[in-house]
């Protein structure tokens, strides 16, 4: 018998934003395997064409609401649609902060089996009134997945008994071989890459910050950033300060074929984020999994959700992401032992197959 499922997400494609890629791909996986999704999401942008003719494409049903004033009419819908929606599932996957309280208020009064998928940010609250909304609704959930243990250790003060682990998964790039096959690796034209947005949590400005240092050892290396450029001038002007501008490049948004092509001609991948003051922090890191299926290791963030993204000193090196020395310590290794971690790059993103991870949920779902 097929069983329906009500998806309710924060974010969505085609804008871009990890949750909504992993929505994406979770309900991709779950509707292969004979399951029925209604997905709800909200529209992103005032023009709804671009949207809507990506929904048209899909082969599960997609409800979008619309920004509306006064807002309240519009938190009103998006309650009632849900509310539709869920009396007619079996199964109810809430991700993303807003997903979380809405279901959680609608589970008290529809008795259907609610799982949350929880990211990062939105279990790492400042504000302590919108923290203990979210704990109280954490605990109406038959089963809460963290999408890495960093992510689950964001909760552990709960103590509840029914949180588990699936990390994010991705998406292999058509082909998966590099353009330059080097074993080992020269100092003349090295390229380091960073792919998410240009914000203080993806700390792009950690790296830049490195490159004075990286230059005494690597003078011809290159910095390429691919993301929505929302902190460009910060960015601009500190490369200026440093007069490293001739060593970087921001590309901003590029097409999916401009992103492959740009990691192609890269050596490392760097994603040294930020745990912001806001509580915003790195749940995963999917782009890094993206690097290492093309033969890519990755330098990375310590003590957030990269841990479980880099094998530590086999696909990568965890650092420190304010400590230069360390940076630049970690890209020599690198450097000096690249065929080995180029190997262990290629073996370990093999485990992080959106077919594989979607395997694990419909186990929790079907349990």
């Amino acid at each position: 018998m097929t069983k329906n499922i009500t998806f309710v997400t924060t974010e969505f494609p085609p804008e871009p934003g990890g949750i909504g890629n992993h929505a994406y791909n979770l309900a991709n996986q779950l509707v292969s395997k004979g399951y029925k999704i209604d997905l709800i999401c909200d529209y992103r942008k005032v023009n709804r064409i671009y949207e809507d003719e990506f929904d048209a494409q899909l082969n599960f049903e997609v409800t979008r609401i619309k920004v509306t004033k006064p807002r309240f009419l519009m938190y009103f819908i998006r309650l009632w649609k849900i509310n539709h929606s869920i009396m007619n599932s079996d199964i109810v996957i809430a991700s993303g902060k807003f997903s979380l309280w809405i279901v959680a208020l609608i589970s008290m009064i529809q008795n259907k089996k609610c799982y949350a998928v929880i990211h990062g940010s939105e279990v790492n609250l400042r504000s302590k009134i919108l923290k203990i909304i979210t704990n109280i609704s954490l605990k109406r959930y038959s089963k809460i997945i963290a999408v890495s243990n960093f992510t689950k250790s964001l909760i552990s003060d709960l103590n509840l008994p029914y949180v588990t682990v699936i990390p994010n998964g991705f998406e292999l790039f058509e082909e998966n071989n590099l353009t330059n096959d080097e074993n080992n690796k020269s100092k003349d034209s090295l390229n380091f890459i960073t792919v998410g947005s240009i914000t203080d949590r993806k700390g792009q400005l950690n790296f830049i910050e490195a490159i004075p240092k990286l230059l005494s050892s690597y003078p011809n290396l290159h910095y390429h950033m691919i993301g929505n450029p929302m902190e460009k001038g910060k960015i601009l002007e500190r490369i200026i300060d440093l007069g490293i501008d001739k060593n970087i490049t921001i590309h901003g948004v590029v097409s999916d074929s401009q992103k492959q092509n740009i990691l192609k001609m890269s050596d490392v991948f760097v994603m040294l984020s930020n745990n912001t003051a806001t509580g915003d922090v790195e749940g995963f890191g999917i782009a890094i999994l993206e690097a290492n299926s093309l033969g890519i290791p990755a330098i990375g963030s310590e003590k957030c959700g990269i841990e479980d993204a880099i094998d530590n000193k086999h696909t990568g090196i965890l650092v420190n992401p304010k400590n230069v020395n360390e940076i630049h310590d970690a890209v020599i290794e690198v450097i000096a032992n690249f065929s080995f971690y180029k190997k262990n790059s290629k073996t370990w993103s093999e485990n992080f197959s959106w077919e594989l991870i979607g395997e694990r949920y419909i186990k929790i779902i079907e349990a």
